[in-house]
């Protein structure tokens, strides 16, 4: 933690990290190591990172963080005996005695006929697709508090904002690598570049607080941070003196900034391990019709400067644009080498991986295609509605889809909107949920996960 600031100090890349290649070689040579200790087989995830916050609040330089860091996770098998170890200790002495220490845990694991590394003929054979993850441009906190200034300036500036709860920019960067003992070994780079503003409106106990952030691979995609704090300052004052709506069933539109959230549920639902413990909502609809015609929704890890772009899986396995939903129809489960096995399905290369543990599944970048239709038009005709631009809480059960969260947002009437909403919440079941929605054409790809603008009607609101 640095809370002075000077030109020029602590640049962003630090001599810690590690290029490509020799993180390549530190992963691969702690799977030498587990060899030699008794593993019948193995593989290694080395990450290391580095980043630098700049925050400002009032004008004023509130905190200057900087972190960097190194871990190193190691998963052996000895016959279907397995077990993880992980250090941020990478010296020779400690990575003998991670080998050693996970071989001997192995050994004493219970079996587990799914344990084991990806099929080695499923392992990624081909060079590395040039996804441009890694922007060289040079960053000091200086650039980061000047940004961070400009973002709370503009922010500020909008008539009616009161106060801030701060500005921040960032620039951070990591490298990834996998070794396994049955041939794979590579690595990557990824950086990043962020500005975030949040701030309050009103006076007293009538206050309204709004943000806006915006996150990029490379810094010249990154928005303005006048921009960004405009957004933040218009969106706290149009959230002034809001009213309480009553209950009942209503049509609800989610603001893509949260909208993204319901594939989130989507992408939980259909994992291999989801459905090999027969704990998924979606269990049942395998190749059937989840929303309505014509939908789609698409994972693409290979997008350039995708945020969770990724060239392989954690376990090594190429990856691949996937059409999760096509035509409303789910296609298939997102399933790694154990569940896998598990479901008699081969894995889809959709493994995702800590730095402790085995692999787990999920997606990258996730979007829901646009849809034909205008924002405007999408709620044109809702006599009596909401708009929703914030949730809050997690009320949403896996295994029957049941949802209940808390929301914020606008009221629309005759198809406008008709003023701010507060201290509300939309509940209904992900399943029809799913069948009712309806996407706006307004798809943006500012987040991990996009939606455009969606309608689903049905649902049930609980107000005064």
């Amino acid at each position: 933690m640095h809370k002075g600031l000077q030109p020029g100090a602590f640049p962003l890349y630090a001599p810690i990290m590690l290029t490509n290649e020799q993180a390549k070689d530190r992963a691969a040579d702690l799977v030498r190591r587990a060899m030699t200790a008794g593993a019948d087989a193995c593989d290694v995830v080395y990450s290391g990172d580095g980043a630098t916050q700049v925050q400002m609040r009032l004008g004023v330089l509130e905190d200057v963080d900087r972190s960097e860091g190194e871990d190193i996770g190691l998963r052996v098998f000895v016959g279907n005996r397995s077990a993880s170890a992980s250090s941020s200790d990478l010296s020779i002495e400690a990575m003998n005695a991670l080998a050693e220490r996970a071989v001997a845990m192995a050994r004493e694991a219970p079996e587990d006929p799914y344990a084991g590394l990806a099929p080695e003929n499923r392992l990624m054979q081909d060079e590395l697709p040039a996804l441009e993850l890694f922007d060289k441009t040079e960053v000091h906190p200086q650039d980061l508090r000047e940004r961070a200034l400009a973002a709370e300036e503009a922010a500020r500036s909008v008539k009616g904002v009161t106060n801030s709860e701060g500005a921040g920019a960032s620039a951070s960067m990591a490298v990834m690598a996998l070794a396994t003992s049955h041939g794979f070994a590579a690595s990557y780079s990824g950086s990043s570049h962020g500005i975030s503003a949040s701030v309050l409106a009103g006076e007293g106990g009538s206050m309204q607080r709004d943000y806006a952030y915006h996150s990029a691979r490379h810094l010249s995609d990154l928005e303005a941070p006048q921009d960004i704090g405009k957004v933040a300052g218009d969106r706290a004052i149009a959230r002034l003196n809001p009213i309480k709506l009553k209950s009942g069933a209503m049509p609800v539109i989610f603001d893509p900034r949260v909208g993204n959230s319901l594939l989130g549920h989507l992408a939980g639902a259909i994992t291999g391990a989801a459905v090999a413990r027969k704990t998924s909502f979606l269990l049942d609809r395998l190749e059937k019709a989840v929303f309505a015609s014509g939908v789609q929704v698409i994972d693409d890890p290979l997008r350039l400067r995708g945020l969770r772009s990724r060239p392989f899986d954690g376990e090594g396995l190429a990856t691949h644009r996937t059409q999760i939903i096509l035509d409303g129809m789910l296609t298939g489960w997102l399933v790694d080498s154990a569940s896998g096995r598990q479901l008699g399905l081969p894995p889809t290369g959709h493994a995702t991986r800590g730095g402790g543990g085995g692999p787990g599944t999920g997606t990258s970048n996730l979007h829901m295609a646009a849809g034909n239709v205008s924002p405007a038009d999408l709620m044109a005709d809702i006599k009596y509605g909401i708009y929703v631009n914030e949730l809050i809480g997690m009320g949403v059960n896996g295994l029957t889809g049941d949802y209940s969260r808390g929301a914020s947002g606008f009221l629309i009437i005759d198809g406008d909107i008709a003023g701010p909403v507060a201290e509300v919440t939309i509940a209904g079941n992900l399943k029809d949920m799913f069948a009712a929605l309806i996407p706006a054409n307004d798809l943006e790809f500012r987040y991990a996960t996009n939606v455009p603008t969606l309608r689903v009607d049905g649902m049930t609101l609980a107000g005064d």
